[in-house]
């Protein structure tokens, strides 16, 4: 045991310097990532709310909010389902449509009104996944730069 002590200690510079090197370059990896999700998630947003705001639908003057404006965001693409599903369940009686019978004439509306709020619903989701890709991206680029600070350090 005593003769593992007085081995000189073999230099780790060599190593560390490459460690670091490695570190540096996931940094710039992760940087790079972090750069393509949020532009991902940024064109996304882009898409959806110009795909949704060509459909020139405005939210019902009766919603609970946003009553007039034009559908181009996940808020106003929710307060917009959630009227449509009101309208549909006075039309019926307040039923939905796998409760009303088949031959009931206010079933293709609760039809239609339930494909328009599945739709819309679409939208809100992925107006929420870009959104969540772009604060990714964010939170990659900041690791990234964190990574790279210790894997190439300034030397003063």
């Amino acid at each position: 045991m005593a003769d593992t002590l007085d081995r000189p200690v073999a230099s780790t510079s060599r190593t560390s310097a490459t460690g670091d090197r490695r570190v540096g370059i996931i940094g710039t990896l992760v940087i790079v990532a972090g750069i393509i999700l949020g532009l991902s998630g940024a064109g996304t947003w882009a898409l959806v709310q110009t795909s949704l705001s060509d459909e020139r639908v405005t939210v019902a003057e009766d919603a609970a909010r946003f009553g007039g404006e034009k559908v181009d965001g996940p808020l106003t693409a929710y307060y917009e389902a959630d009227i449509i599903e009101t309208h549909a369940l006075e039309s019926s009686g307040g039923k939905t449509y796998a409760e009303l019978d088949r031959e009931d004439p206010a079933r293709a509306g609760v039809m239609n009104g339930s494909f328009l709020r599945a739709s819309l619903f679409t939208s809100v989701v992925s107006f929420g996944i870009a959104a969540m890709a772009m604060g990714l991206g964010v939170v990659f680029v900041l690791v990234g730069f964190a990574l790279r600070a210790i894997g190439y350090p300034r030397t003063a």
